[in-house]
C-alpha cells in the first residue's frame, strides 16, 4: 500500500494492517525447530532497532536471511527499501512470507534456498555495482542467524571479501548479522582478551566489525540459553593482511591450535616433523614475533608478519603451504599401530588435544 504523496514529495511506504507475527505462527501452526537452532523475535521495537543498525536503507536493496515468521522482515520494509530478496531453507515460512509480499507489492523475492549454497553474485541488479574503493553500494545483507550457521556462514562471507566475489561483487557490501553474545565477543576482540581467536583476526583484517547490542535471551521464542549479539560489518578497502585468505586461514589456525600454550607451539604445525624447530625459529625470527606470547596477545600487525614470513616461505618450498599436521599425526597413528605400541613412544599432549 502507498499512500499519496504532496506534490514534489516521494510517497511513504506503509504495511497495511497485517496479522502480528505472534498470530502467523498460530495461523501456519509454526513451531521453532530445536535441530536447526531456530528462535522467533516477535518483539517489533527489537526488529526496528536490528534494522536501524544497518544504516539508511530508503531505497535500498536488501538481502534478508533466514526471515522465519517475518518480524525482522517487516522493520525492513517499513524503512522504505526498493528491493528486498528473502532467502529461507524451511517451507514452512514461506506461505507467511508470501502475505507479506503481497502487502507490499513489487518489492519482495522470496527465494526458498540455502543461503550457503545460493548464488549471490546475481542477486541484485548490475547497476548498482560499486568500485571497491568507493563508498559501499546501496545493498545490505540482515539477518538472525540460526546459531548452527552463523559461524560456517560469516567465515564463508569474509572469504567472499578477501576474493571480492559473492555478495561483495557489487563492492563493499554491508552485513547486519546476529550471533551467541560469545560469538558477538570472540568477532569484536582484542589483542589480550580471553575471547581473542581466530574469528578475531579473520574478521577484523577484512572489516570494520561492531558488535551494537545485546538481545536478552528471553526476547525470543523458544527463550536460547544464551544472549544474543548484533553485530556490524563493513569490508575494508585494503585488508591488514595482503595474503590469499587461504593462506591466512591456515597461519591463524595454527596459532590458535593451542591457545593457553606459548604461540610457537601452533605454528610449529605449520611445518613437517623433519626440519620443525629449525623453520619454526626461521618463522619467528622473520616474523619478529616474541615466542614466549599467547596466541590472544599477538597484534594484528604480528599476524600480519607471520602471514608475510610464511608465505616467504612457501613461495621457496611450494610443498610447504599443502603440509597437513593432522594428516602426518593420522600416518604416525597407524604406523604404530602398524609397528605394535608396544615400542612406539605415547601421543604428546597436543597431539591428544588435535
Amino acid at each position: 500500500l502507498c499512500l499519496m504523496a504532496a506534490p514534489g514529495k516521494v510517497a511513504a511506504f506503509r504495511l497495511p494492517p497485517l496479522p502480528t507475527i505472534g498470530e502467523i505462527i498460530k495461523l501456519f501452526r509454526l513451531k521453532a525447530l530445536k535441530q536447526l537452532s531456530q528462535n522467533f523475535l516477535l518483539d517489533l521495537r527489537l526488529t526496528d532497532k536490528i534494522v536501524k543498525q544497518a544504516g539508511e536503507l530508503k531505497n535500498a536493496h536488501v538481502c534478508e536471511v533466514g526471515p522465519g515468521p517475518g518480524g525482522i522482515t517487516r522493520s525492513i520494509l517499513s524503512a522504505g527499501v526498493e528491493q528486498l530478496l528473502l532467502i529461507e531453507k524451511d517451507a514452512r515460512f514461506i506461505p507467511g512470507l508470501q502475505m507479506l509480499s503481497e502487502a507490499a507489492p513489487g518489492k519482495v523475492r522470496i527465494i526458498h534456498g540455502d543461503i550457503l549454497t545460493y548464488k549471490m553474485e546475481k542477486a541484485f541488479p548490475k547497476h548498482l555495482k560499486k568500485n571497491w574503493e568507493d563508498e559501499p553500494p546501496d545493498i545490505h545483507i540482515i539477518g538472525n542467524l540460526p546459531f548452527s550457521v552463523s559461524t560456517p556462514l560469516i567465515i564463508k562471507w569474509l572469504e567472499n571479501v578477501s576474493k571480492r566475489d559473492g555478495p561483495f561483487i557489487y563492492g563493499r557490501t554491508q552485513m547486519t548479522l546476529t550471533f551467541q553474545k560469545e560469538v558477538g565477543e570472540r568477532l569484536t576482540a582484542n589483542p589480550g582478551s580471553n575471547q581473542r581467536s581466530r574469528l578475531s583476526i579473520m574478521a577484523q583484517h577484512l572489516c570494520t566489525v561492531e558488535n551494537c547490542f545485546i538481545i536478552p535471551g528471553q526476547a525470543f521464542v523458544p527463550k536460547p540459553e544464551v544472549d544474543v549479539a548484533v553485530v556490524h560489518f563493513t569490508p575494508l578497502v585494503q585488508p591488514k593482511i595482503q595474503q590469499p585468505f587461504e593462506l591466512v586461514e591456515k597461519v591463524v589456525q595454527s596459532v590458535f591450535q593451542f591457545r593457553r600454550k606459548y604461540c610457537f607451539r601452533g605454528i610449529e604445525t605449520l611445518f613437517p616433523e623433519n626440519g620443525r624447530l629449525k623453520r619454526t625459529e626461521q618463522l619467528m625470527m622473520t616474523a619478529n614475533v616474541d615466542p614466549t606470547l599467547r596466541p590472544f596477545q599477538l597484534s594484528m600487525s604480528q599476524f600480519r608478519n607471520l602471514c608475510n614470513a610464511y608465505r616467504k616461505m612457501c613461495d621457496e618450498d611450494p610443498s610447504l603451504f599443502v603440509f597437513n599436521y593432522r594428516e602426518e599425526l593420522r600416518q604416525k597413528k597407524m604406523t604404530r599401530r602398524l609397528l605394535g605400541s608396544t615400542d612406539q613412544p605415547e601421543q604428546t599432549e597436543e597431539e591428544k588435544q588435535l
